[in-house]
Protein backbone atom coordinates (compact mmCIF):
# COMPACT_ATOMS: atom_id res chain seq x y z
CA UNK A 1 0.00 0.00 0.00
CA UNK A 2 2.72 2.36 0.68
CA UNK A 3 4.53 1.57 -2.26
CA UNK A 4 1.29 2.61 -3.88
CA UNK A 5 0.78 5.62 -2.08
CA UNK A 6 4.48 6.38 -2.52
CA UNK A 7 3.95 6.20 -6.81
CA UNK A 8 1.03 8.61 -6.53
CA UNK A 9 3.18 11.42 -5.23
CA UNK A 10 6.09 11.15 -7.58
CA UNK A 11 3.34 11.12 -10.33
CA UNK A 12 1.41 14.44 -8.07
CA UNK A 13 4.98 16.17 -8.55
CA UNK A 14 4.95 16.14 -12.33
CA UNK A 15 1.76 18.58 -12.11
CA UNK A 16 2.63 22.17 -12.42
CA UNK A 17 0.99 25.21 -10.88
CA UNK A 18 -1.28 26.21 -14.00
CA UNK A 19 -0.57 30.30 -12.70
CA UNK A 20 3.08 29.66 -11.62
CA UNK A 21 4.45 26.75 -14.03
CA UNK A 22 7.86 26.90 -12.55
CA UNK A 23 6.49 25.06 -9.36
CA UNK A 24 4.16 21.70 -8.83
CA UNK A 25 1.59 21.08 -7.08
CA UNK A 26 3.63 19.51 -4.11
CA UNK A 27 6.50 22.25 -4.52
CA UNK A 28 3.25 24.46 -3.08
CA UNK A 29 2.39 22.30 -0.79
CA UNK A 30 -1.21 22.32 -2.30
CA UNK A 31 -1.50 18.42 -1.65
CA UNK A 32 -2.22 17.14 1.87
CA UNK A 33 -2.76 14.07 1.23
CA UNK A 34 -3.13 10.70 -0.70
CA UNK A 35 -5.29 8.37 0.01
CA UNK A 36 -5.98 4.61 -1.24
CA UNK A 37 -9.43 2.72 -0.51
CA UNK A 38 -9.18 -0.75 -2.71
CA UNK A 39 -8.94 0.76 -6.38
CA UNK A 40 -10.32 3.96 -5.60
CA UNK A 41 -7.73 6.93 -4.92
CA UNK A 42 -8.71 10.20 -3.49
CA UNK A 43 -6.27 13.42 -3.16
CA UNK A 44 -6.98 16.19 -0.64
CA UNK A 45 -5.98 19.02 -1.59
CA UNK A 46 -5.84 22.83 -0.32
CA UNK A 47 -6.30 26.07 -2.09
CA UNK A 48 -3.72 28.77 -1.35
CA UNK A 49 -7.22 30.76 -1.32
CA UNK A 50 -10.55 29.98 -0.90
CA UNK A 51 -11.85 31.59 -3.92
CA UNK A 52 -8.51 30.06 -6.16
CA UNK A 53 -9.36 30.01 -9.88
CA UNK A 54 -6.64 27.85 -10.28
CA UNK A 55 -8.41 24.84 -7.97
CA UNK A 56 -10.67 23.22 -10.90
CA UNK A 57 -7.96 23.16 -13.15
CA UNK A 58 -6.00 21.22 -10.70
CA UNK A 59 -8.39 19.38 -9.97
CA UNK A 60 -8.62 18.04 -13.51
CA UNK A 61 -4.96 17.65 -13.41
CA UNK A 62 -4.73 15.46 -10.89
CA UNK A 63 -7.30 13.02 -12.44
CA UNK A 64 -6.03 13.35 -16.04
CA UNK A 65 -2.58 12.31 -14.98
CA UNK A 66 -3.43 9.80 -12.66
CA UNK A 67 -5.43 8.34 -15.69
CA UNK A 68 -2.53 8.26 -17.81
CA UNK A 69 -0.81 6.29 -14.71
CA UNK A 70 -3.80 3.56 -14.93
CA UNK A 71 -5.76 4.82 -11.93
CA UNK A 72 -9.05 4.35 -12.90
CA UNK A 73 -11.23 5.91 -9.71
CA UNK A 74 -9.76 9.25 -8.85
CA UNK A 75 -11.29 12.05 -6.84
CA UNK A 76 -9.86 15.13 -5.35
CA UNK A 77 -11.72 16.86 -2.47
CA UNK A 78 -10.77 19.79 -0.80
CA UNK A 79 -10.24 21.07 2.30
CA UNK A 80 -10.05 24.32 3.58
CA UNK A 81 -9.51 23.81 7.23
CA UNK A 82 -6.03 24.19 8.21
CA UNK A 83 -5.72 26.41 5.86
CA UNK A 84 -2.82 26.45 3.10
CA UNK A 85 0.14 28.88 4.34
CA UNK A 86 3.36 29.58 2.62
CA UNK A 87 5.30 27.07 5.42
CA UNK A 88 3.88 24.39 3.02
CA UNK A 89 5.88 25.34 -0.05
CA UNK A 90 8.89 23.26 -0.42
CA UNK A 91 12.70 24.55 0.11
CA UNK A 92 13.03 23.53 -3.88
CA UNK A 93 9.67 24.97 -4.69
CA UNK A 94 11.11 28.66 -2.90
CA UNK A 95 14.31 28.34 -4.69
CA UNK A 96 11.80 27.20 -8.13
CA UNK A 97 10.55 30.75 -7.81
CA UNK A 98 13.14 33.18 -7.39
CA UNK A 99 15.22 31.69 -10.36
CA UNK A 100 11.79 32.17 -12.19
CA UNK A 101 11.97 36.12 -11.36
CA UNK A 102 9.48 35.63 -8.56
CA UNK A 103 10.43 36.60 -4.71
CA UNK A 104 9.51 33.92 -2.57
CA UNK A 105 7.84 34.66 0.52
CA UNK A 106 9.56 36.25 3.65
CA UNK A 107 9.05 33.41 6.33
CA UNK A 108 11.39 34.54 8.73
CA UNK A 109 9.85 38.01 8.87
CA UNK A 110 6.59 36.23 9.96
CA UNK A 111 4.76 40.07 9.30
CA UNK A 112 1.01 39.42 10.12
CA UNK A 113 0.56 41.72 7.45
CA UNK A 114 -2.29 44.15 8.19
CA UNK A 115 -3.40 47.39 6.40
CA UNK A 116 -0.61 50.10 6.34
CA UNK A 117 1.39 48.40 7.70
CA UNK A 118 4.99 47.95 6.65
CA UNK A 119 5.99 45.28 4.33
CA UNK A 120 8.67 43.27 4.68
CA UNK A 121 11.81 43.77 3.40
CA UNK A 122 11.95 41.46 -0.13
CA UNK A 123 14.97 40.82 -1.69
CA UNK A 124 14.96 41.05 -5.89
CA UNK A 125 15.08 38.14 -7.45
CA UNK A 126 17.31 39.85 -10.24
CA UNK A 127 19.98 41.35 -8.35
CA UNK A 128 19.28 40.44 -4.52
CA UNK A 129 18.83 44.09 -3.09
CA UNK A 130 16.16 44.13 -0.32
CA UNK A 131 16.46 47.75 -1.43
CA UNK A 132 13.06 46.95 -2.97
CA UNK A 133 9.33 49.00 -2.47
CA UNK A 134 5.96 47.78 -2.84
CA UNK A 135 4.05 49.20 -5.94
CA UNK A 136 0.83 46.77 -5.74
CA UNK A 137 -0.47 44.51 -2.68
CA UNK A 138 -1.88 42.41 -5.84
CA UNK A 139 0.16 41.56 -8.46
CA UNK A 140 -0.76 39.43 -11.31
CA UNK A 141 -2.49 36.73 -9.09
CA UNK A 142 -4.01 37.49 -5.55
CA UNK A 143 -1.17 35.63 -3.91
CA UNK A 144 1.20 37.70 -5.13
CA UNK A 145 1.92 41.90 -4.46
CA UNK A 146 4.45 43.90 -7.36
CA UNK A 147 7.37 45.22 -6.33
CA UNK A 148 10.00 47.10 -7.55
CA UNK A 149 13.92 47.06 -6.88
CA UNK A 150 15.44 50.31 -6.57
CA UNK A 151 18.91 49.82 -7.46
CA UNK A 152 18.18 46.97 -10.60
CA UNK A 153 14.79 49.41 -11.10
CA UNK A 154 13.72 45.81 -12.03
CA UNK A 155 9.71 45.25 -11.53
CA UNK A 156 9.08 41.89 -10.08
CA UNK A 157 6.41 39.70 -8.33
CA UNK A 158 6.16 38.69 -4.52
CA UNK A 159 5.20 35.28 -3.37
CA UNK A 160 3.31 36.89 -0.48
CA UNK A 161 3.31 34.87 3.07
CA UNK A 162 0.49 33.29 4.54
CA UNK A 163 -0.31 32.30 7.47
Amino acid sequence: MQEKISQIWSILENITDPEIPVLTIVDMGIVRDVKIHNDDVEIIITPTYSGCPAMSVIATSIKMELHSFGWKNVSVTQIYSPAWTTDWMTESGRKKLKDYGIAPPVIEKRIQHLMFEKPPEVPCPRCDSVNTELISEFGSTPCKALMRCKDCLEPFDYFKCHR
